[in-house]
């Protein structure tokens, strides 16, 4: 119940932060969260000749390092916003006041994403394997056809909520860092989709030299996918948990 009290009153703050505050807050988180991708990038091209599921673990336990630059820095990360949903149903704020947070953060997120997918082809590291896996990854994430990408991206969003839900819920740092490290890393371990880490994975792609599109990467893969993370972190899980924590107290 007072997690539930605390992400509606945190999402009154968000509401309200100005537009600047809010692009800039969502760029850092998309840097964030293309570090960790990248981190999963990098330990996957020096361990792929060894095991797999080796590869697969390392990298998947490399990956939450991103969301929880997110959650300690105060960034934006669109996945987690929308958790907003819940002050919508306690009547704190109203839906365009969501969505303009939403759209911002989202927009910032992009902004932060590909300009570290940029920054990293520029650096020269994305050569041999790393390329190869680089390639591999975007091939495979825009292979899923409309209805696979959303599912695996509302599947995602309820374990990166439940993540940040459990940070929130913690007293100290170890026990945020916990929190959020199990989810994230299954999500990432069964190959969910995120549509910010894709924002990272798919422009790297592009700049290494894959063929779709730019339009292709965004129909393919980034909307579906978002789409799937709007319907658990933004309808799913704030429906069911409003009405079991809070409802009942305005109840009574």
């Amino acid at each position: 119940v007072e997690t539930s009290k605390y992400i509606i009153n945190t999402s009154e703050v968000k509401a309200r932060l100005t537009t600047p505050n809010t692009i800039l807050l969502a760029i850092m988180a998309g840097i964030y969260v293309g570090m960790g991708a990248f981190g999963y990038i990098f330990i996957g091209q020096t361990m792929g000749n060894i095991d797999v599921g080796l590869m697969k673990f390392f990298g998947a336990a490399v990956f939450p390092v991103g969301l929880m630059l997110v959650v300690f820095t105060g960034s934006e990360l669109f996945t987690g916003d929308t958790l907003m949903t819940m002050a919508v149903l306690d009547k704190r704020i109203n839906f365009p006041e969501m969505m303009r947070t939403w759209i911002l953060v989202y927009l910032g997120n992009l902004i932060g994403s590909i300009a570290l997918a940029f920054a990293i082809y520029k650096s020269g590291m994305i050569t041999g394997a790393t390329e190869e896996l680089v390639l591999k990854v975007a091939g495979g994430k825009l292979s899923l056809d409309f209805t696979s990408a959303v599912i695996r991206g509302l599947l995602c969003n309820i374990l990166v909520v439940l993540g940040m839900w459990l940070s929130y819920s913690a007293q100290d740092v170890g026990s945020k860092i916990l929190g959020i490290w199990f989810p994230v890393m299954l999500f990432v371990l069964v190959g969910f989709e995120h549509s910010v880490a894709n924002m990272f994975f798919l422009p790297l792609a592009k700049f290494v030299g894959i063929g779709p599109s730019w339009i292709d990467i965004f129909t393919l893969n980034i909307i579906p996918v978002t789409i799937g993370n709007i319907l658990a972190g933004g309808i799913m899980i704030p429906f069911v948990y409003y009405n079991a924590h809070i409802q009942p107290l305005k109840d009574n």
